[in-house]
């Protein structure tokens, strides 16, 4: 077994006061947003989505947050993965963006639903063509025999799709994360973390302060 008690290190980049929120989560998460990407963290929009299967088991991945607004967190993936199957069960996610370099990471719980077609095809047609291609190559979650099994179709389907457009498989779709609550958590000295929660009410946004 290994100890690993004695790693340790105090969070010392600044604290986080109420007075410093915005009073919409989303412009909150905009800003937290911009100074990731200023500051050069690498996949600033990588996030941790969690779901749960049918027996009430979680599941998390990183996946890349592709767009955000008043709406919403979207992503993209194969509408035949585990994620996308355990999504169809229950609706209900949570996003993690986990900031380390910054001493922050953001909370999200909220109800995933799917894009439209005309969202998806948008956003895939933007993708590089190797990008597209590979969409159509993995059937993601299910076990395969090598990864010289993935080369080969892949080799295959750019053959297939050498000339004009790939068109968007059926498989492959998006999904909004409707956030029901965000928290915004800032480390602090000596383990006194700030931590604020955003909860959805009648009238917008109700903010309170968590312990750490």
């Amino acid at each position: 077994m290994s100890d690993l008690s004695d790693i340790r290190r105090e969070y010392t980049l600044g604290g986080l006061r109420r007075a410093d929120l915005s009073a919409d989560p989303m412009q909150q998460f905009e800003c937290w947003m911009e100074q990731a990407k200023r500051a050069g963290l690498s996949d600033p929009t990588a996030m941790v989505v969690a779901t749960v299967d049918e027996r009430g088991q979680p599941f998390q991945r990183i996946v890349l947050l592709k767009r955000f607004d008043d709406k919403g967190f979207v992503f993209f993936t194969n509408l035949e993965s585990r994620k996308a199957t355990q999504i169809a069960g229950n609706a209900r996610v949570s996003l993690l963006f986990p900031w380390h370099s910054l001493e922050r990471q953001v909370a999200v719980t909220g109800k995933a639903e799917p894009l439209s077609t005309t969202d998806v095809l948008k956003y895939f047609l933007t993708r590089p063509k190797d990008s597209q291609i590979a969409a159509w190559v993995s059937q993601q979650s299910s076990k395969i025999s090598a990864r010289q099994a993935l080369e080969s179709k892949f080799a295959e389907m750019k053959a297939k799709f050498s000339r004009g457009e790939v068109p968007l498989p059926k498989f492959w779709g998006g999904y909004r994360v409707t956030p029901e609550s965000m928290e915004f958590w800032q480390g602090g000295e000596h383990r006194l973390h700030d931590r604020f929660l955003y909860s959805r009410a009648d009238s917008g946004w109700q903010i309170d302060r968590l312990a750490p």
